[in-house]
């Protein structure tokens, strides 16, 4: 009797073990689930690419240092069912967070947010390269003309230059470029609708789009911010005369891609629609994205009865009421054969 006792306890003891390997493996599983990831520093940050399978999500949260091995948590995510609803966007993580903690935040969509400055003075083709770059943004205007964009985003002007609003904008990852361009010809229309009822009386302008033209003018040609409203007063008041413009960023945006940097005299001679120098009045669409103090200096310019200004070498530039003022002012600050504008 004693014997067979024995024989079964020798049996039982392979149970036993496995039961007791068993415990230790759900123990070490626990552990590498709820233990604190063994980050580098206080926050991680990483990003997944918008349509990233598990495997290469996991991988490219182990490439941004985040977790030591891509494994486990390609393995967790399998066994909690979360395999399919991995979200693409940037995180940021805190020292202490655990890799089921990290799977919490991968499939719940708890991310931070990309973001993308266009700035003030930027043409178009500047706008599209930015949007190009952007490693967060889809591109969906690959293969699309400028004309075809502006159809797109029915922006009811043939050109999208200049249509849109200078700003920072926050987007998750993976939202579209034209959903962005959508947002800033939205914040630009937003900022026309405010400023164009309070505009000054008697302006030669006949609408929105116009007052849009003459500000793009004056972001480019402004150098220090407090000449802003006189540069438009000097444009207002010749448009009023009927005066050539004559301003040199209107023919350079002429010139386009050939424009070395040095603006030549032939340049000036050339006919062209953005040749302010030959044609009167506006050019047909604006030269670059305006900011709000260049839409409110064109909607409110300064009250002067200058017609011509050249840039002083410092930012500032020097305003004159005749031609005779204006040549010495040239001589005196660019020792350059006088240009009127």
């Amino acid at each position: 009797m004693a014997t067979r006792r024995k024989a079964a306890r020798r049996r039982s003891r392979p149970w036993a073990w496995l039961a007791a390997a068993c415990a230790l493996a759900v123990a070490h599983a626990a552990a590498v689930v709820l233990l604190p990831l063994p980050l580098s520093g206080p926050t991680a940050t990483f990003s997944i690419k918008h349509g990233s399978s598990l495997r290469s999500a996991a991988r490219q949260v182990e490439d941004a240092l985040v977790l030591p091995l891509a494994w486990p948590l390609e393995a967790l995510a399998r066994v909690t069912g979360k395999a399919s609803v991995i979200q693409a966007g940037n995180y940021e993580l805190a020292r202490g967070i655990s890799l089921l903690g990290l799977l919490q935040r991968i499939t719940s969509g708890d991310r931070t947010q990309d973001q993308i400055t266009l700035v003030e003075g930027w043409t178009f083709a500047q706008v599209r390269a930015a949007l190009e770059r952007h490693a967060a943004v889809r591109q969906d205007l690959r293969g699309l003309g400028d004309t075809e964009v502006a159809a797109r985003l029915e922006l009811g002007q043939a050109s999208p230059e200049g249509l849109f609003f200078p700003d920072t904008y926050y987007f998750p990852n993976g939202t579209s470029d034209l959903a962005i361009l959508r947002r800033a010809y939205r914040a630009l229309q937003a900022q026309l609708d405010a400023l164009w009822p309070q505009r000054a009386p008697n302006l030669p302008l006949a609408d929105p789009y116009q007052a849009l033209i003459l500000a793009s003018i004056v972001e480019k040609e402004t150098g220090a911010p407090a000449d802003r409203a006189m540069i438009a007063g000097v444009f207002v008041n010749r448009l009023r005369r009927g005066m050539l413009l004559q301003t040199d960023p209107t023919v350079i945006y002429g010139l386009g891609p050939t424009f070395d940097g040095n603006l030549r005299r032939s340049d000036l001679t050339t006919d062209g629609p953005y040749n302010t120098y030959l044609r009167p009045g506006l050019p047909p669409t604006p030269i670059a994205i305006a900011g709000l103090a260049a839409l409110q200096a064109a909607l409110q310019p300064a009250t002067t009865d200058a017609l011509y200004f050249v840039a002083r070498g410092d930012g500032t530039s020097e305003f004159s009421r005749t031609l005779a003022d204006h040549e010495r002012a040239v001589t005196k600050y660019q020792r350059l054969p006088a240009r009127s504008r």
